[in-house]
């Protein structure tokens, strides 16, 4: 276990300075909501975003076609799936820290279609969350989930 977190560091602060080269999202207001534009397909970016979580070792846990789920209900809806995925033993630390944090740990990836048929990856940053739950003792933690969600989309932000 040890040797996998070693590993998992190792891989991040390589991925850390790939993902400085690159143009870094932000949140764009106080509603802690960031988003990227893909540079591909809705499936092509599920496809590359459920690879490199894989390739890094997270637990990948479902991906919820949250379009099926209206078009069962009768409704229509854009393309829309949310992947729910984690590394339990960075994302835990931040519920021991408050377990109301739980709320939003494991990482929610919003993959959805406008109405222009441009695809964006969307999430909440971790900025935000750890205000949202007053965690101020975990700052390095939240610089890593923050770099790791980075790298994972920046996986979709090229052809």
């Amino acid at each position: 276990m040890k040797n996998r977190i070693v590993d998992l560091c190792t891989s991040l602060l390589l991925i850390l300075i790939l993902v400085s080269a690159v143009s870094v999202a932000r949140a764009d207001s106080d509603d802690g909501i960031v988003r990227v534009k893909s540079a591909v397909s809705m499936g092509e970016a599920i496809t590359r975003i459920k690879t490199d979580i894989a390739s890094k070792g997270i637990k990948f846990f479902i991906e919820i076609d949250q379009s099926k789920l209206a078009a069962d209900a009768g409704i229509k809806l854009r393309p829309s799936s949310l992947l729910i995925f984690g590394n339990p033993p960075l994302g835990t630390q931040f519920i021991t820290s408050n377990p109301n944090a739980g709320l939003d740990w494991p990482v929610r990836l919003l993959l959805t279609e406008d109405d222009k048929g441009g695809v964006w990856a969307v999430w909440t940053d971790f900025e935000w969350i750890a205000k949202r739950h007053n965690i101020r003792d975990r700052v390095a933690q939240f610089k890593m989930a923050t770099m790791v969600v980075e790298s994972i989309t920046s996986t979709i932000t090229t052809k």
